[in-house]
């Protein structure tokens, strides 16, 4: 806070410049950090920097901000320097995020994308890979962060970043759990999807056909029923199992379909039981109830 009470530029904005080596994986970096939350401005000039900035403070509530600058902005790159010093003069100190890789990587990278380096004009990529190399010298001494993705997939790269740039709270799975009705049709987004047939139709005992999975009657009904607890147990326990190996494979959400014949009682009723259960193992969990209010 500054001597007046306000909070001072660097606590009001998290900002962080992305740059580095082509072809050493920015766009796969730039979408682990928007996944995570991060608002990403690609190939920006140096010299819109302190105006992204403004604008952002004053009329977003955005607090995550980052920003891909790098050779591909030609003759503007040269201005990044003076930009950077213009923030910390206005109490912005922004965090530097640097990814690099190997002449043979990049080399290699560049030929199978059959796309002409920035910097190569007419000449060779080996060439273009090393004056590039040269240009970025200092940002590379200066960074905060240094990533080598030489022998890193999309993937262990994503991971990394996400290790690097979220909050706890961010690095866990995500779940959503929908309830649905199997007589409407599959979730087609969904990745995991379980069956509640097995649980007798509360849409047979006529003071519960009217009401839904949300009403506790119905939910007392459906849980009291044999089978319906030690599933919650076991399902919850197989998303706990799978969520290590989804991060690692960089999929950070989840979604999980529990259906039953109309998605009325028993499929609603154990997704919000699921979902508690989730909850409870630290799994941020959304329900969505899909097909309730359908005839």
């Amino acid at each position: 806070m500054n001597h007046q009470g306000r909070p001072e530029a660097s606590e009001k904005l998290e900002l962080l410049l992305v740059t580095g080596m082509s072809g050493a994986g920015k766009t796969a970096a730039t979408a682990a950090l928007d996944d995570i939350g991060w608002f990403v401005v690609d190939n920006l000039p140096p010299s819109l920097l302190m105006d992204l900035v403004t604008t952002v403070t004053q009329r977003t509530d955005l607090r995550r901000v980052a920003v891909v600058a790098d050779v591909r902005g030609g003759v503007f790159f040269g201005e990044l320097r003076g930009a950077l010093d213009r923030l910390t003069e206005q109490g912005y100190r922004p965090t530097v995020l640097f990814l690099e890789a190997g002449n043979e990587a990049l080399v290699r990278r560049f030929e199978s994308a059959r796309r002409p380096h920035p910097l190569q004009g007419g000449g060779r990529i080996l060439e273009a890979i090393e004056r590039e190399r040269e240009e970025l010298a200092s940002l590379r001494v200066a960074a905060d962060v240094v990533i080598d993705t030489s022998l890193l997939n999309p993937h262990e790269l994503a991971g990394r970043v996400r290790s690097a740039f979220s909050t706890p709270e961010e690095t866990g799975l995500r779940a959503i759990v929908i309830s649905f009705g199997f007589k409407y049709g599959l979730p087609v987004d969904a990745d995991m999807v379980a069956d509640m047939r097995f649980l007798p139709n509360p849409h047979w005992v006529p003071h519960l056909r009217p009401q839904n999975g949300q009403d506790i009657e119905v939910s007392d009904y459906v849980l009291a029923q044999t089978g319906a607890e030690d599933f919650l147990e076991h399902y919850s326990e197989l998303v706990a199992m799978v969520a290590p190996g989804y991060l690692h494979e960089g999929k950070r959400f989840v979604t999980i379909g529990i259906g039953c014949t109309g998605g009325k009682h028993r499929s609603v009723s154990m997704s919000e039981a699921l979902a508690q259960r989730l909850r409870k193992q630290g799994i941020e969990t959304l329900v969505v109830h899909r097909d309730l209010g359908r005839e």
